[in-house]
């Protein structure tokens, strides 16, 4: 019985060393001096679970294809330099990370779409704190769930004076869900996030700046979740574009110029919320097309062209609690939208009284003036804004309307700006 016992003992010991063996794989240490002195030859040598481990120094590689479950780790600023030659990595499996790399140099390939990491049809990949530098498109993801973009500086080229075909995107994404973009730095591609098919993925803590065309661009893309990124000095902001059921909140969209710039374009939106995010010297904080049932509440509009263009094809959005302070424009609109409401916004062009002291006022306001709509549909003439005879005409206007919309009107505008920390007591007044 003991002898049972003890061969039991050895038996379930071994069972273990061999499941432990399975469970966290070798090390495959690739370095100058060592067994393997390149990136494909110990990826190509490693078992499903091994890691390999790149101690430093520079590597010349492309067409690295991981096909098997593997961590590669990178130390000692390791890098993989594509020398202009082809795609990096490709990730032909699942459960792969990806980490602590620089990879670099990708030459424009307009049939290919090269990247420095491509996955394909793959879950479970973690692509966690590289350095990517000067490539065509950073990092690319095709039918692939479950998969975590963490931590990453995708770095471009200086994109003045290059056209949007010479660029890729940084961060892109196609057909994919349950993503976590999270914490990376984008900047000199054309779109620095794009995400195409995306579906409920949670995108957060980025800092998107310096793309030739939008920070985040978004299609046909669910029930996602954006919150506490910066999107600054793109071509166009952020373009958001036939989705439902997403959030926006806590965003930082500052300092888009241009002629068709956009902190936030929306086009085709439906049943989404866009809360306390800060829209700062924008050509235009929001330009909202045909999109219908969004909450926008609580949010910063501050020193804009335009804090809000609302085409009349937008309908049932609700505008609550928003600050609108040093704006060219706070809402200018195309036509006579109907059923959307403004309710409870500060707007530092209110000039009414709050007799009852309730910090409410007793008139209301019409954020929309003659002379807006007139730069609407007449744009030269926005080379008059700020003369006596603008002001003239809009203080006119305002007494006796007649072609600014009757319905988009605040009924009880706020006295003073909100301070969304300290205001919880004049929130429930308000109610």
């Amino acid at each position: 019985m003991k002898n049972l016992s003890k061969h039991t003992f050895i038996l379930c010991t071994l069972v273990l060393l061999l499941l432990a063996d399975v469970a966290f794989g070798s090390t495959l240490k690739v370095c100058k001096t060592c067994t393997y002195t390149s990136v494909k030859q110990a990826v190509k040598k490693a078992k499903a679970g091994d890691t390999v481990l790149i101690q430093g120094g520079v590597y010349q590689e492309h067409g690295i294809v991981i096909d098997k479950p593997l961590t590669i780790l990178g130390q000692n600023k390791s890098v993989l330099d594509g020398n202009f030659q082809g795609q990096i990595i490709t990730v032909l499996a699942d459960n792969v990370t990806i980490e602590g790399l620089t990879l670099k140099n990708i030459k424009t390939s307009y049939r290919q779409d090269d990247a420095a990491i491509r996955v394909v049809e793959r879950s479970n990949i973690r692509i966690l704190n590289n350095t990517i530098l000067n490539t065509y498109f950073g990092i690319y993801l095709q039918n692939s769930d479950n998969c975590v973009i963490k931590g990453n500086v995708v770095s471009g080229r200086d994109v003045t004076g290059l056209n949007e075909s010479a660029l890729g995107n940084a961060i892109h994404l196609w057909y994919c869900n349950n993503a976590d973009i999270s914490n990376n730095k984008v900047s000199g591609h054309r779109d620095g996030i794009y995400l195409e098919f995306v579906k409920e993925s949670e995108i957060k803590n980025n800092l998107s700046q310096h793309n030739l065309r939008y920070g985040l661009h978004f299609m046909f893309s669910d029930g996602n979740v954006y919150t506490h990124n910066t999107f600054r000095k793109n071509g166009a902001g952020v373009a958001v574009m036939y989705t439902h059921n997403i959030r926006m909140e806590h965003n930082t969209f500052e300092g888009n110029w241009g002629a068709a710039a956009y902190g936030l374009l929306l086009k085709e939106i439906t049943n989404s919320v866009i809360k306390s995010n800060t829209f700062r010297r924008n050509t235009t904080g929001i330009y909202m097309e045909s999109s219908s049932r969004l909450d926008i509440q609580k949010n910063q509009f501050d020193k804009n062209g335009w804090a809000i263009r609302l085409l009349s094809s937008c309908i049932q959005d609700t505008f609550r609690l928003n600050n609108f302070t040093g704006n060219s424009f706070d809402v200018s609109t195309n036509g006579t939208p109907t059923m959307n409401l403004f309710e409870n916004n500060y707007w530092d062009k209110y000039n009414g009284y709050d007799l009852d002291k309730n910090r409410v006022g007793d008139v209301p306001y019409r954020p929309v003036s003659l002379y807006s709509m007139l730069v609407e549909k007449v744009p030269p003439s926005v080379m008059f804004m700020r003369s006596f005879l603008v002001d003239l005409m809009d203080n006119i206007e305002k007494v006796m309307p007649s072609f600014i919309p009757e319905t988009l009107i605040d009924e009880q505008p706020l006295m003073r700006k909100m301070n969304y920390d300290n205001d919880t007591k004049l929130t429930q007044v308000i109610r």
